[in-house]
């Protein structure tokens, strides 16, 4: 009973880690959808670009905090590059553009991904002083997965006070509501979708820096996260941030425990608990239905 209780426990606690670095991307993703009104295609490339950038990184400074704060600075100007370069010209031909082109950057850089740090999967051990076990007293558990746990929990709460608490945040939420009013008050509009789009981009990139010394490096590791955001933001609710959050921790949760009884069912989870809650509130779990 103590073995099934600590992995019980053990899963449990995965769950959340998981479902912390699914909100992540959830919330970026959705700061994106509401903004601009595109699902962003190559956001799950950004993710699997902050975890390349951190690998190349740490081999040449050798040091996995640097690398940590590096790696998705290059993801954030490479998101703002995209949209200051390519979705902001396509503004006036209308959104089934601007699909094409974040779908076809999607397979650019994972065809990239492939050219430059090859086909086969990589890994990486946890950071020192972070590669051992911390003892929670049922359970022993790696430290470095707790520290992905604060630490997406701070950068959560970090995003949470800036768009609550800060002038630019209430633009940016201005903007999600009615880009147009914003634009009539006289706000560089333009200038606030490079930024959000950016910050979208920066958490992908710092998910998926987090995630390398837990589940390593595949080319596919974006094109395999990409859907899950998708579930993440319509089981949230569309343009709802906590919602993001609480999916984001839904989602992991049961694809964890899943893997205890039917380890084979990971994925078809996460579409069954979808199709559960959006079929008995259509709006997501904290959007509001639009009359």
């Amino acid at each position: 009973m103590e073995l099934n209780l600590s992995a019980f426990l053990g899963q449990l606690l995965n769950g959340v880690v998981t479902g912390m670095i699914y909100a992540m991307m959830g919330i970026g993703l959705s700061l994106i959808l509401g903004i601009l009104d595109i699902p962003n295609f190559a956001h799950g490339v950004l993710f699997a670009l902050g975890a390349y950038f951190l690998y190349s990184l740490f081999a040449v400074v050798a040091n996995f905090w640097v690398a940590l704060a590096i790696a998705p600075l290059g993801v954030l100007l490479i998101g703002m590059a995209i949209e200051y370069g390519g979705i902001r010209r396509l503004y006036p031909v209308g959104i089934n553009y601007m699909l094409l082109l974040t779908f076809g950057l999607a397979l650019i850089f994972q065809e990239m991904i492939i050219l430059i740090w090859g086909p086969v999967g990589k890994s990486m051990i946890p950071p020192a002083g972070l590669e051992a076990g911390f003892n929670l007293g049922i359970v022993s558990y790696p430290k470095y997965r707790l520290f992905v746990m604060g630490l997406t929990g701070l950068i959560i709460l970090g995003v949470w006070l800036f768009l609550n608490k800060t002038k630019y945040g209430a633009i940016i939420r201005a903007g999600v509501e009615d880009k147009e009013m914003v634009n009539a008050l006289g706000i560089n509009i333009r200038r606030v979708f490079t930024i959000t789009f950016g910050l979208g981009s920066w958490l992908a990139g710092i998910a998926g820096a987090l995630i390398v010394p837990v589940r390593g490096l595949t080319p596919v590791m974006g094109f395999d996260m990409l859907p899950i955001c998708f579930v993440v933001v319509a089981l949230g609710g569309l343009g709802s941030l906590s919602g993001s959050i609480v999916a984001g921790l839904i989602i992991g949760v049961a694809q964890s425990m899943i893997m205890l009884v039917w380890p084979v069912a990971s994925i078809v989870v996460i579409f069954a608990v979808m199709a559960i809650i959006l079929v008995l509130r259509p709006q997501g779990l904290l959007g509001i239905r639009e009359v």
